[in-house]
């Protein structure tokens, strides 16, 4: 079986700082990332084409960033049955448009959404969601959850002695 690989698919290259989260994610986990600039609004062709051809390019899940009208990830999900989760970008509106047409999806093209901005859950994610193929991902998503409770204990011991201290 060959590593998985997921696709990061950004409407605008003003976008990369945004989902670097989601990058670093996918590389913890030993997950192939592929990184493109498709808009779905200046090259719909190629989001469509992109799309149509993933799974036979040997991608598992394909991850979604875009700001403002946000269509992205409805366009790559209506061209493919792998699973698409959209990364809502804040551009105008606090990032609440974009959220709405990620997430406001019609019923039989659904579109994953994370928070706006939030690259990192979409890097997770995806993870979880290949675990169930890849299964040497499943300890390391446990592990990861473990070090985060760690540091939650760690900060309320912290600030339990700090408020002992008043």
């Amino acid at each position: 079986m060959s590593n998985p690989k997921a696709a990061l698919i950004m409407g605008s290259d003003s976008d990369f700082d945004k989902v670097k989260g989601c990058i670093t994610k996918l590389k913890e986990f030993n997950i192939e990332v592929e990184v493109n600039v498709i808009s779905a609004h200046r090259t719909p062709e190629k989001a469509m084409e992109y799309a149509q051809n993933a799974e036979a390019n040997g991608i598992d899940v394909i991850i979604c960033a875009a700001g403002m009208a946000a269509h992205l990830g409805g366009v790559v999900a209506a061209n493919t049955t792998l699973p698409v989760i959209g990364i809502p970008i804040e551009s105008t509106f606090s990032g609440m448009d974009a959220l709405l047409a990620t997430v406001q999806m019609p019923p039989g093209i659904p579109v994953a959404t994370v928070g706006v901005n939030n690259g990192t859950n979409a890097g997770i994610l995806a993870a979880e969601m290949l675990s169930l193929k890849y299964d040497y991902i499943k300890p390391m998503l446990k592990s990861a959850r473990e070090k985060m409770a760690e540091a939650v204990y760690a900060k309320d011991k912290a600030i339990k002695e700090k408020a002992a201290a008043l």
